[in-house]
């Protein structure tokens, strides 16, 4: 199926969850010098207008990124004030959020020239947006299917590897593909770090992939998860947000915890954080 496009929920909840993850990832990842592949599998278009009939029709950016935009100067984490900075680099005016930045951009930012990155999109038209982004020429665009890339690409040549998985799940059977191409990798990079997004709708269907991973003995598995609002069988849509790292960062659990603290509040009185070791050391 390609009928998924990120345009209608660019900026939403999910996107502040998964790319503030990415963020203080890669911030970590760059504090050493030794050089890093990074593997987008679901890149998108790279970078979002707000003011697209896409993203207008159902505006999810007004509970995500908007409220957070809307109160930058009030808040006092290091982590969240340089990532809402760094997005201000991404607007015409910093005072006037215009657009919301996706995987591609917040990968490609702090390319050093030791550096690659691969995006992989397999939706023509989103693939072709992504053609029209300016990238550095580390980025290299490749028009086809995530997970098949990332096994055949793999070792890589470089010392490390990053690995950002996360399709739309339109699919039951991509939380299972999920978890075999991010098992494969580990089998073939054992130190790479590997974040993988997913959502959480009232079908429960992401305890397929959780389930995957912790049967495969991978180790040190972070999980994190976002809730907009309490889950509700009878209710439609994604009411949260789940990420895991593989192989995180040291550090990295409180930085997002402290930022999370600050987050939570400016999405509504429902909203909560939750994380904890899906798989310990």
């Amino acid at each position: 199926m390609l009928s998924y496009q990120h345009a209608y929920h660019a900026g939403n909840f999910a996107d502040v969850h998964k790319h503030l993850t990415l963020y203080a990832t890669t911030d970590y990842l760059l504090r050493k010098k030794t050089a890093i592949t990074y593997i987008d599998t679901h890149a998108g278009r790279g970078l979002y207008p707000l003011a697209t009939k896409e993203t207008q029709r159902l505006q999810e950016y007004r509970e995500g990124v908007w409220p957070l935009w809307q109160q930058r100067e009030r808040l006092t984490g290091t982590l969240l004030t340089s990532w809402l900075s760094t997005i201000a680099s991404a607007q015409s005016a910093n005072h006037e959020l215009t657009h919301y930045p996706g995987s591609p951009w917040w990968l490609s930012q702090p390319l050093r020239k030791q550096d690659r990155l691969r995006l992989y999109e397999l939706h023509p038209g989103e693939h072709q947006h992504l053609n029209a982004q300016a990238l550095p020429m580390q980025a290299q665009r490749v028009y086809g299917d995530g997970l098949v890339g990332l096994t055949a690409m793999l070792p890589v040549t470089t010392p490390r590897l990053c690995v950002l998985i996360d399709p739309s799940y339109e699919r039951k059977a991509e939380y299972q593909e999920v978890a075999d191409a991010a098992i494969y990798t580990l089998e073939k990079a054992r130190h790479g770090v590997v974040l993988i997004w997913y959502p959480l709708l009232p079908a429960d269907h992401h305890h397929v992939l959780l389930d995957a991973l912790k049967a495969s003995g991978i180790r040190k598995i972070w999980r994190s998860e976002l809730l907009l609002r309490e889950p509700d069988a009878q209710a439609h849509g994604m009411y949260g947000s789940g990420m895991l790292v593989i192989n995180p960062p040291w550090g990295l659990e409180e930085r997002l915890t402290t930022a999370m603290a600050e987050i939570t509040p400016l999405l509504g009185a429902t909203s909560r954080y939750q994380a904890d070791w899906w798989v310990g050391e």
